[in-house]
């Protein structure tokens, strides 16, 4: 059974684990990013779905551009065949492009998320 870690910053994540259930993967759900470190440790995942926030006003200048990046590295390092679904608001979708430029990302997916979209971006051969 494939293995999908979500990473759940704000309330606009979606709730897709019936779809996940249905499509024989199995979800973990984090609300800490340090949590989910340590599980990466513990038990590689097939993907990572989370929200991309761009750091506006904070020290996001060079390698750090949002919320995702300290994980985004943890995964190239205990995980590196999984695959990172990344979730972008429309409005900090102009900033995505960046974290892109840095890091392997499978898919970036506006908000608002249809299951139709997720279950594409999760359509990978084993």
């Amino acid at each position: 059974m494939r293995t999908l870690f979500s990473l759940i910053e704000s309330p606009m994540h979606p709730h897709f684990s019936a779809l996940y259930q249905q499509l024989g993967i199995a979800e973990e759900r984090f609300t800490a990013a340090r949590k989910l470190h340590k599980a990466v440790q513990q038990q590689p995942p097939d993907f990572l779905v989370g929200e991309f926030i761009y750091g506006f006003g904070n020290n996001y200048a060079g390698a750090n551009v949002c919320n995702l990046d300290v994980t985004l590295r943890a995964l190239q390092r205990f995980a590196p065949a999984a695959k990172v679904i990344v979730l972008v608001h429309p409005s900090e979708a102009p900033h995505v492009g960046k974290l892109v430029e840095l890091f392997p990302i499978h898919a970036v997916l506006p908000y608002p998320v249809s299951p139709q979209a997720m279950q594409e971006a999760l359509q990978i051969p084993l």
